[in-house]
């Protein structure tokens, strides 16, 4: 068996492994949008209830009631920096995964080059013994005619 085709097997078991940190990075991408996404949710929201403050406003407003929105607000602030932190780690685990996939993507290329030279030197080789062997039988053929 050609060495080209011995390491086909190592190919296969690199493109698995290619295979499987890409699924792992889209998993890690889809969370990080979700993250996102609920970031981008929670401060809208917080930005709309402050347009409502905003707009109730217009008169006197009870004190209670201003330091029950302030309360509301401040807790929504908490919200958002725990959830920017969740989007900070599904960012950083995304970051760790494309990492993983584009080292698995090279090693699976770096094996295609190598089985291509492989099958590149198998060739010449072939080609060389073919060669021979048609000289020696030319040689043969040429001695059996001198005499």
């Amino acid at each position: 068996m050609l060495r080209s085709q011995r390491l086909a097997v190592v190919l296969t078991v690199e493109e698995r492994k290619e295979q499987a940190a890409l699924e792992r990075m889209g998993k890690a991408r889809e969370l990080m949008e979700q993250h996102s996404s609920q970031v981008e949710n929670l401060n809208r929201y917080q930005q709309e209830y402050r347009d409502q403050i905003r707009g109730s406003q217009h008169g006197v407003v009870q004190v209670s009631r201003l330091q029950a929105w302030q309360a509301f607000i401040a807790q929504l602030d908490q919200v958002i920096l725990q959830q920017q932190k969740q989007l900070d780690q599904a960012e950083a685990v995304f970051e760790s995964r494309r990492l993983e996939w584009q080292q698995a993507w090279e090693r699976r290329r770096g094996m295609e080059k190598y089985i291509e030279t492989c099958r590149k030197q198998e060739q010449v080789a072939q080609d060389a013994q073919e060669q021979k062997l048609s000289d020696e039988a030319a040689g043969r053929a040429f001695s059996r005619r001198r005499r």
